[in-house]
């Protein structure tokens, strides 16, 4: 048993229901003040005051070892919750920032071989063990930034053996590595150089060969697909998103990120867990969200990254959407493992507010990965997963900007990170 006292704030994220935080109800936050919680087997039992967490210790451990942990002076949020990565790739794709420099666009470098396409080389020249290399050291320093779950989306495969391989990867790393991923299948992330000019028949290979083995294997929760002008129509989006849930996969779906292409409506109409990125989801598209109840996740770091004007969060939240963030981790348009700085760019760039960023890395994290049942909030009976900051209050996340102020990650009533550094083997 744990019983961590004397925290100077413990925002709990408690209380919301079945339902993710939307507009006024993503400021509550369930703070307490000189706040106390206790884990046993993994799961919270208590959270109160640092009084009343101490003596329900005494009163149930019985003839367990009671460990006391103080956060005198700290600051207690649920595990970080990032619900959109490409983590699974091999290679990195630095070069391309000069020409971003110079002008060139997303999909200028795509349509030059550049991007995704570069990635997808590079992925699928790598075995499994290559993958699994690289990928540990980027969910190594997710869990140093406080993060304990992340969704995995293949996606730099482009064909079956490839898509396959990614997925093994991230399901292997869910069952070896203290952070949890949530696998989602993206194969329809690009088409690839071999279908250049027929995207049609690679959309029929991703529907009639890629969902179904992918399915089979049980190797994803979602699909994905990226619906943009140049890449996959509406259209083509619509049909692979009825092919995934007619296999048991929840659609999500790459949306208006480039220009307003109509993905919000889609995703409105197809009920989609989330609809991300959004840069330039119409008005109609975002009302449409809100009256479905899919989730908006927003990447403020791919915009900040790609020196584009960055979602409208403050149109969405006073619709009545639920707001989550993301780092949108990948090797190509947000190179960072830093939640923490992503929830600096939304106060910064999208004007959320500090609370509101609390909550989208939280509780509707969880909801947008359809975890909310058992990690984003501190409750009893949920999975203990919690973030010590070395800070007096959840203001000074925000305040404090660009720096680590992580001091300890407790995953499943375990310390991973202690003082800042892993201390998992």
């Amino acid at each position: 048993m744990i019983c961590i006292h004397s925290a100077a704030q413990i925002a709990t994220l408690g209380g919301g229901g079945t339902k993710p935080k939307a507009g006024r109800e993503m400021e509550e936050l369930g703070l307490i003040e000189d706040g106390g919680i206790v884990i046993e087997d993994g799961i919270f039992t208590f959270v109160g005051t640092s009084e009343e967490a101490r003596r329900y210790a005494a009163e149930h451990s019985g003839d367990q070892e009671v460990t006391m942990l103080s956060a005198q002076g700290k600051t207690v949020t649920p595990g970080l919750v990032d619900p959109h990565t490409h983590i699974v790739f091999a290679g990195s794709r630095e070069f391309e920032l000069n020409l971003r420099l110079q002008g060139a666009k997303y999909m200028d470098i795509l349509n030059a071989g550049g991007g995704i396409l570069y990635t997808t080389e590079r992925t699928r020249e790598a075995a499994e063990e290559q993958l699994m290399a690289e990928t540990v050291k980027r969910l190594d320093r997710f869990l140093e930034y406080g993060v304990t779950t992340v969704e995995a989306k293949s996606g730099y495969g482009l064909r079956l053996e490839d898509e396959l391989k990614q997925l093994r990867v991230a399901r292997r790393l869910d069952a070896s590595h203290p952070v949890d991923l949530v696998s989602t299948f993206m194969g329809a992330h690009a088409v690839p150089a071999e279908y250049k000019g027929n995207a049609d028949a690679f959309v029929r290979s991703v529907i009639e060969e890629m969902i179904p083995a992918v399915a089979r294997e049980g190797l994803a929760e979602f699909c994905d697909v990226f619906c943009e002008e140049g890449v996959f129509t509406v259209e083509q989006s619509r049909d692979i998103l009825l092919a995934g849930q007619r296999w048991g996969l929840k659609p999500k779906i790459h949306a208006d990120e480039l220009a307003a292409y109509g993905g919000a409506e889609l995703a409105a109409e197809l009920g989609a867990v989330s609809a991300d990125h959004l840069l330039n989801a119409s008005e109609a598209g975002i009302q449409q969200m809100a009256e479905s109840g899919v989730i908006a996740v927003l990447l403020p770091g791919t915009a900040f990254f790609l020196m584009a004007r960055p979602a409208d969060a403050r149109a969405m939240i006073a619709a009545g959407v639920p707001v989550a963030l993301s780092t949108d981790r990948n090797p190509g348009s947000s190179p960072t493992e830093s939640l923490p700085f992503i929830m600096n760019l939304a106060c910064l760039t999208m004007r959320m507010t500090p609370a509101e960023v609390l909550a989208a890395c939280t509780i509707n994290a969880a909801h947008a990965i359809g975890r909310a049942d058992t990690i984003g909030s501190i409750e009893a009976g949920k999975q203990a997963d919690l973030v010590i900051f070395d800070a007096p209050n959840y203001l000074y996340l925000q305040y404090h900007y660009a720096v680590n102020l992580v001091d300890t990650v407790i995953k499943k009533g375990e310390a991973v990170v202690q003082s800042g550094r892993r201390v998992f083997a």
